[in-house]
């Protein structure tokens, strides 16, 4: 059974990691000849969505390559199942979400990845607390009230990071991660202007609030949920 999981692990590794790339490839070539504005023709893709594109494939990539030396460096044990979780995320995310568009043809497809990622970085809120005390479970004198608010916090925290990351980056290569403007270039104002953050913040608290939750229920009554998902340091 475990090394099922493995090969499952190793083959859907192999694939999203060639998927971007190849991507990244093709990006490049598609970024040099691409006009520089949208022109005539406002379904176009222009020089800048292929740099926003080929930009977030790279990070998926060095994202990709991130837990192998963690775990080497760091001597940390990263459960199966977080992994493919999380290698799932950065496929839908980055060569679904912006490779293929599904951000702008798939309705709700980035509110639904914030929730997702909340969720998953209040999952690590609660690995940071064990590994911060050197141990494989959540240490017992710790009040589960306590535990729970800084995973909380802490995934709303890097949540903000990740808004803060999109609007430097969309000042300084004129992208539009921050969706401040339509597909077509045309800019929001207003509250439209400001809508997408704002939505990625408050799903990305109810992703967190709800393994915030799960996870204070599972060390209070010692279930068992939440230590299935957390990222220890392996004994020496």
């Amino acid at each position: 059974m475990k090394h099922k999981k493995f090969s499952f692990q190793r083959v859907l590794s192999i694939f999203v990691f060639c998927s971007l790339l190849i991507s990244v490839i093709f990006l490049i070539f598609r970024a040099i000849f691409a006009p520089g504005s949208m022109e005539d023709d406002s379904s176009m893709r222009t020089k800048s969505d292929y740099i926003l594109m080929m930009l977030q494939c790279t990070l998926g990539i060095i994202a990709m390559l991130l837990p192998g030396l963690l775990t080497k460096r760091l001597r940390i044990v990263i459960p199966s199942g977080i992994y493919i979780l999380y290698v799932i995320f950065l496929y839908c995310a980055i060569y679904l979400g912006e490779v293929r568009s599904f951000y702008y043809s798939v309705p709700h497809w980035d509110t639904i990845l914030h929730c997702f990622s909340g969720a998953m970085l209040g999952a690590l809120g609660f690995s940071f607390v064990t590994l911060l005390n050197n141990t494989q479970r959540v240490p017992v004198n710790l009040s589960p009230s306590f535990v729970a608010v800084f995973a909380f916090c802490f995934a709303l925290s890097l949540g903000v990071v990740w808004e803060i990351y999109e609007f430097t980056f969309d000042g300084l290569l004129g992208l539009n991660m921050q969706k401040f403007a339509l597909e077509g270039g045309e800019a929001l104002v207003g509250r439209d202007a400001l809508a997408d953050t704002m939505k990625d913040l408050i799903v990305d608290a109810l992703g967190a609030l709800a393994t915030s939750i799960i996870g204070y229920v599972s060390i209070k009554y010692r279930k068992g949920w939440i230590e299935k998902l957390q990222i220890y340091r392996r004994k020496e």
